[in-house]
């Protein structure tokens, strides 16, 4: 039996996940996420930690592997790290088995990668540097149009007339934005506008990867945002992609799902090479 802990240290939160594994399966036991908002990471990688192992009703001595991803490289206590590709193409295939292609959209940039049923990246394909398909970018454009984050979804999904934005660059977006803002446009036709410029780019990352047929599950901060997830999916229909986009509750743990349980795998494998070597 092993226990391990994932932290993934994005740009707007860090997530934690503590698992329990015995031979192939794989036990969830404790979660935890914190919004940045300024804060150290740091300091609230070491946070998620004392509160996982809390949750659990573990100690330390308890954890046998430490796996980082993500911006946690400098995390001081832990065992190792993975790069987030990896973690979340295994997250998301814990989370919804059978996908073939994990969607990350985080707080500024958005990447697609085609796995295999065992969670290995096949092929992938990331956003460029401009942040107009980001977390960040939907969240200025609501902070703008004085909308909750909690609203955007819905909002969104009852437009019936969306005004398209640019898809290419976020300072051209705001300003169309602004522009739409001063002619009148409802706030729920430019958010739903937002939408449809950002699925565009995501369906058109997806296709770059090869997929042609499956299910893509959204991962990362955005993957709730129902509005987002419906306009994903009309894209798909509209690019002739045979693609069915999902969710699920727990997606903004993908990274972390999947640092924890590369971390029971290269801790399982370590402990067999020494058990080889004192034989």
């Amino acid at each position: 039996m092993i226990c391990t802990i994932g932290i993934d240290i994005g740009s707007g939160a860090v997530k934690s996940a503590l698992f329990r594994t015995d031979g192939g399966k794989h036990e969830w036991l404790a979660k935890r996420l914190e919004r940045i908002r300024r804060r150290d990471p740091m300091q609230l990688a070491q946070d998620g930690y004392e509160g996982v192992l809390a949750d659990a009703g573990l100690n330390a001595d308890d954890i046998d592997y430490i796996a980082t991803t993500g911006e946690g490289e400098n995390v001081k206590f832990a065992t190792g790290h993975f790069y987030s590709m990896t973690t979340h193409a295994r997250g998301g295939v814990f989370l919804h088995p059978g996908v073939s292609a994990v969607v990350d959209i985080g707080a500024l940039n958005g990447r697609a990668i085609y796995v295999d049923e065992r969670g290995k990246v096949l092929s992938y394909k990331m956003t460029s540097q401009c942040a107009s398909g980001s977390g960040q970018f939907l969240e200025n454009i609501a902070r703008y149009l004085g909308v909750a984050i909690e609203e955007i979804g819905p909002l969104s999904k009852s437009s019936q007339n969306p005004e398209k934005c640019s898809s290419i660059c976020a300072v051209l977006a705001e300003t169309d934005v602004i522009n739409m803002v001063s002619r009148g446009i409802a706030t729920n036709d430019i958010l739903k506008g937002i939408h449809l410029s950002m699925a565009s780019r995501i369906v058109k990352l997806l296709k770059v990867t090869g997929i042609k047929e499956g299910t893509a599950l959204i991962t990362g901060g955005l993957a709730l945002d129902t509005g987002l997830l419906a306009a994903i999916q009309e894209e798909m229909v509209n690019e002739k992609v045979n693609v069915t986009a999902v969710s699920h509750p727990d997606s903004i743990y993908a990274g972390a799902v999947g640092a924890a349980l590369w971390g029971a795998f290269r801790h399982a494998k370590l402990r067999e090479l020494a058990e080889r070597a004192a034989a």
